[in-house]
C-alpha cells in the first residue's frame, strides 16, 4: 500500500485541492459543483435533498 496526501483549501465557493497527483480545483456550493481534477477530468455534480445526487464527467 502506497502513501497518499490530500489537502483542501476553501475560499468561499472556490476550493483548491492539493494531492499527491497534483492540484485540482472546484467551484460551487452543496447543491451544484463543477470540479477539475489533478489529472484533467472535469465533473459536474448536482446534489438534491434526501441524499440523491447526479454526477457527469464533462471531458
Amino acid at each position: 500500500m502506497g502513501w497518499s496526501y490530500r489537502k483542501s483549501i476553501k475560499m468561499g465557493p472556490f476550493r483548491l485541492n492539493l494531492s499527491r497527483g497534483g492540484v485540482g480545483h472546484s467551484y460551487g456550493g452543496r447543491a451544484f459543483r463543477v470540479t477539475k481534477t489533478a489529472d484533467g477530468r472535469r465533473t459536474l455534480t448536482v446534489n438534491l435533498p434526501g441524499g440523491f445526487h447526479w454526477k457527469k464527467t464533462l471531458s
